[in-house]
């Protein structure tokens, strides 16, 4: 069987990096971490960042067959909405986006079909799940701490590890977001350093610290040699402790609310009021 092939494709807006994950024999693709263009300022959306991947996708002839989320990101918005109408391929997400729903529907104060809801994702997946890419298969691996609902997914020797991790010069998620907790994120880091020290962890971001240069790929030896938070020999107490005291300095992402209220719903943007505008809600001295 031909390992999966890998395409990523960074926005700079937002640091985040999108894949194209494809099965050779089958052409079977998932797409995972999609990034909806949007600027604050004038409350502009922009497709640029999906069409550059359906321009690849169109050009090699691949088969869409899943649009994943790692979780439900708070610093961009997802353009899986965009090419769920474009290729027809189901949205997964993990289970536990439910918690992240109610969390949020509440701060926002969403009522009835303004909320997310379950139903709004095709696939809530859980740990121990398997799906179906051509010849390959997606492991599912629930992997939280940052939030409650974040999941990674593992294709042969490569993992997408979402926000769990970063690479090594930069450390690890926070944890200060509505149901993380950084012991939590220490277990599941320790879950993805458990594999062999050759597996690949694919990032969902690089800040590039330092101005070097942009990285997306790292190996289970390289984090636990390396990585300035939670390398070998960093006790889950000192972990917590310098996770806790560094988040406390953290602002706000940029994106968070209008990134949580899209979301939170695959995607959605908020329903259009009665001229045919959608509007995001900002509320104030919440967060």
């Amino acid at each position: 069987m031909n390992p999966a092939q890998i395409e990523a494709f960074f926005d700079p807006d937002t640091f985040t990096i999108t894949y194209l994950v494809t099965d050779p024999a089958t052409k079977a693709t998932a797409i995972i971490d999609s990034v909806l263009d949007f600027t604050p300022n004038n409350g502009r959306t922009s497709t640029a960042s999906a069409e550059r991947l359906i321009k690849v996708i169109e050009e090699r002839g691949l088969d869409i067959n899943w649009i994943l989320e790692t979780h439900a990101h708070a610093d961009h918005l997802s353009s899986s909405q965009f090419l769920q109408q474009k290729f027809n391929a189901p949205i997964g997400i993990g289970a536990h986006i439910t918690d992240v729903q109610d969390v949020f529907n509440a701060l926002f104060n969403l009522k009835d079909n303004e909320a997310g809801h379950p139903e709004d994702f095709n696939k809530l997946l859980k740990a121990g799940d398997t799906l179906a890419l051509g010849e390959l298969t997606i492991e599912v691996l629930h992997t939280p701490g940052h939030t409650p609902a974040c999941l990674s997914y593992k294709i042969d020797d490569a993992i997408f590890i979402g926000d769990t991790l970063f690479m090594p010069d930069y450390g690890t998620a926070r944890c200060d977001f509505p149901g993380g907790d950084a012991g939590t994120l220490y277990n599941s880091i320790q879950q993805l350093l458990s594999y062999p020290d050759d597996t690949r962890l694919f990032m969902c971001h690089d800040y590039m610290p330092g101005g070097r240069e942009l990285k997306w790929q790292s190996t289970v030896a390289e984090e636990k040699a390396h990585n300035i938070h939670v390398h070998d020999g960093i006790s889950k107490q000192e972990f917590i402790k310098m996770r806790t005291e560094r988040d406390a300095t953290l602002t706000a992402p940029r994106l968070i609310l209008p990134s949580i209220q899209v979301n939170i719903r695959a995607g959605k943007m908020p329903l259009a009021e009665d001229n045919g505008v959608s509007y995001f809600k900002l509320p104030i001295d919440q967060i």
